[in-house]
């Protein structure tokens, strides 16, 4: 019915204008928004780190201590707070992971050197009642142990057990430079207690030695000259400048509770995430534009329709993001510009429905009605299709996966509330408002409506040539296997870039094999002052990855600005392959369960073949062309596998429709090249208007999001042709009657 009660009327413009409202203010700087009526929202977009710039660190709490990982991030955030980030986001994963997120801050080396830091800090009296050598050798003597210096070669010391000061008797702590020596020192300050034990062991103990230890290693051990009284001392230490800073800090801040470890870094600098806003920005605006202009050419009146409910869509995405406070990636970008892709499509399903209908003798009004009628089972198949595999990504996924998962997801929603509510209702208007004769015309017409190519009787050549391509690309995977980025096998990727000019990639690549990191891989850019460094994982352990990251830095510094660094340990490393694989598999059991509850298992069947054909064959585009296989892969995957059920799902629900139209007096045959020239138009601009995003999206964005964009272009070319030339011939193959649909009731009344 195209008739809206006032009420529903009321509803539908109401949630656009709170959508309005709540996006409002991304438009304005914060000296606008402050000049605002107060009783406007003033709640602006948060951005992700990539576009913001910023670090993102994951680490690991010993196992052993599990249960003090909240007061471990307790003390992380005080150290955060004396590095002056009021706003920091920390929080608790399972097993024991902390995430700590820092946006503007760049220097990651920093955030870790803070927050990895035990910082367990004492004074310790030197034993010397035995020879060190002796108590090596043998057993040191009860109440004291064998500790060993930062330096190198370490210097080893006997040390008593029992702490003159610790920890907690620090009440303040700067770093500075001693003004005899120039050295770096520390300044320490001690609650009475400490200062009362400091004054009486030092009194006790003249000519004597103490040692400073820190997580179980002597900074320094002075000998004592003479009593030291009131409750300030120093510190000196085998230490630089910046390391008494980050020691004051940890000495402020306390201790952790339990030791931790680093195992995923990711950091992006501010430039590079400024330019990153103003990429993504070019990308929506533009894809945006070149959408609503094909939507125009091609169905005219109905078609600024579209482009509105379209922008209402965007707006709608916007709002909620800002409102929940979802940051917005790059990713996210990557997923608005999907999400107009499936809007088109809903759109088009709709108008072609209501083209056909007409040109079948309906009137305007009837062809109206019964395009959104007729077409609305086949869009919410469309769509809770790419929903599961949003929602399996937003399960498994980590990092740019899951800001990705997050905006397919909203905008599937919105998606659907602007096609069957504010989509429908302007046309309602229009059709009461002008009461028109004919359906508006096009300005572009593609593909004719008559078209009759008899694609069943390439089936046999299609069938044979799918099998022989998703043999060919098992065999390649043994053969020559996949070319795994860091974010699945592990090691250190870093973005370099030259203030003066064009990057010698010979003196790099020389000064970096000379540190002993193993492969070392640099990839120029486009531009010649950047590069793009790789190294593969040290096959050592956590620390051992950090280390080589800390290497890096310290050989080019000097000479280079770090604009991406990116670390991943193998137990992350690890849990991401192994995430990325099921994520990828339960999206397809989770569909083909829909599919199979939405129609015979025939089609369930040939829906989930076709899928996992569109799958193998992506796969060996990557093969191939040894193209890295990343997270973002896995979300374009994932997305492919969607879109690929989305365009089987259209033909079939044609398929379908037919059969039950005709029952067995037609053949196979004859219904599936008549349901596929049917839905041709469709498949086919909605993967033009696909297109048209994707390019914006390949032309502006980083190299992952490139890399993205082309994945999915392919996918789409590959699942128009398995839609047609696989998903068809495989109903024929499994031998579906007409019978099969007609007499199955209860599967033919579903969403009909």
């Amino acid at each position: 019915m195209l008739y809206f009660s006032r009420w529903k009327t009321l509803l539908i413009w109401a949630v656009v204008l709170v959508g309005v409202i709540l996006a409002l203010p991304n438009l304005f700087t914060p000296i606008q928004l402050a000049n605002l009526p107060n009783w406007l929202p003033k709640k602006q977009l948060a951005l992700g780190l990539d576009l913001e710039g910023g670090s993102r660190i994951r680490l690991q709490v010993d196992k052993d201590k599990l249960a003090q990982t909240d007061a471990t991030i307790e003390v992380m955030n005080r150290r955060l707070g004396e590095l002056g980030y009021t706003n920091p986001n920390v929080e608790s994963q399972r097993n024991g992971r902390v995430l700590v997120e820092v946006s503007g801050l760049y220097d990651s080396q920093l955030l870790k050197d803070i927050l990895s830091l035990t910082g367990q800090l004492s004074f310790r009296m030197i034993d010397t009642s035995v020879p060190v050598q002796q108590a090596i050798d043998g057993t040191p003597p009860a109440g004291s142990d064998v500790v060993y210096s930062f330096d190198d070669p370490p210097v080893a010391y006997l040390v008593k057990k029992e702490p003159i000061v610790t920890n907690a008797n620090f009440v303040g702590a700067q770093a500075g430079v001693d003004t005899a020596t120039q050295q770096p020192v520390i300044t320490f300050q001690l609650d009475s207690a400490g200062a009362e034990r400091f004054s009486k062991a030092t009194k006790e103990n003249i000519g004597n030695s103490f040692a400073i230890v820190l997580d179980d290693q002597v900074l320094s051990a002075p000998v004592i000259s003479e009593a030291i009284p009131g409750n300030t001392g120093q510190i000196a230490g085998n230490f630089d400048l910046s390391g008494a800073s980050n020691l004051a800090i940890v000495m402020r801040a306390g201790a952790l509770p339990a030791p931790v470890t680093v195992i995923e870094e990711r950091s992006v600098g501010t430039d590079l995430g400024a330019a990153a806003v103003s990429a993504g920005k070019i990308a929506a605006l533009i894809g945006a534009g070149l959408v609503i202009l094909f939507m125009l050419l091609t169905y005219g009146l109905l078609g600024v329709i579209a482009s509105i409910a379209l922008i209402v869509n965007i707006i709608l995405i916007l709002a909620f993001l800002t409102i929940v406070g979802v940051p917005l990636s790059l990713a996210g970008v990557a997923g608005i510009v999907l999400t107009i892709g499936m809007a088109v499509d809903s759109n088009v399903l709709i108008y072609e429905r209501i083209r056909e209908d007409r040109r079948a003798g309906f009137s305007v009004i009837q062809a109206i009605d019964s395009g959104f009628a007729r077409a609305q089972a086949t869009i919410v198949d469309a769509n809770v299709t790419t929903l599961i595999a949003a929602l399996v990504l937003f399960i498994l996924g980590t990092g740019p996966v899951h800001g990705f998962a997050v905006t397919v997801t909203v905008g599937i929603i919105t998606t659907l509330f602007t096609t069957f509510t504010l989509t429908r209702w302007m046309v309602s208007a229009w059709v009461q408002w002008s009461k028109p004769k004919e359906v508006p015309r096009a300005a572009l017409k593609l593909v004719p409506y008559n078209t009759k190519i008899p694609f069943m009787r390439l089936r046999g050549l299609t069938l044979g040539f799918s099998a022989l391509s998703t043999v060919a690309v098992i065999v390649l995977f043994f053969v020559i296997g996949m070319n795994f980025g860091i974010d699945f096998k592990g090691g250190t990727m870093v973005e370099i870039a030259s203030s003066e000019g064009p990057i010698d990639l010979d003196d790099v690549y020389s000064r970096l094999d000379d540190l002993n990191i193993g492969d070392v891989k640099i990839e120029p850019f486009k531009s010649d002052d950047r590069a793009l460094i790789t190294v593969g994982s040290q096959g050592e352990g956590e620390n051992a990855e950090q280390t080589v990251g800390v290497k890096i830095r310290g050989e080019l510094d000097q000479d280079y600005e770090f604009r991406r660094v990116d670390v991943i340990g193998p137990t992350v490393s690890s849990e991401l392959a192994k995430a990325g694989g099921l994520a990828v598999a339960l999206s397809l059991a989770a569909i083909l369960a829909y599919v199979w509850f939405r129609f015979e298992w025939h089609f369930a069947l040939g829906a989930i073949i076709a899928t996992i054909h569109d799958v193998v064959l992506l796969l060996g585009m990557f093969i191939i062309f040894q193209m890295e296989f990343n997270l973002w892969s896995i979300a374009a995957l994932l997305a492919i596998v969607g879109y690929s059920l989305n365009d089987t799902v259209v033909i079939y629900d044609r398929v379908r429709e037919n059969l039950r139209r005709h029952g067995n007096g037609v053949s196979l045959s004859a219904v599936l090249d008549a349901s596929i020239n049917q839905t041709l138009s469709r498949t086919i601009l909605t993967s033009l208007a696909t297109f048209l995003a994707l390019i914006v999206l390949y032309a502006y964005g980083g190299d992952d999001v490139r890399a993205f964009a082309l994945t999915i272009a392919v996918g789409i070319v590959v699942a128009t042709y398995s839609s047609i030339f696989v998903a068809g011939p495989l109903l024929m193959l499994f031998g579906l009657k007409g019978r099969d649909v007609v007499e199955d009731g209860r599967r033919a009344d579903v969403g009909e």
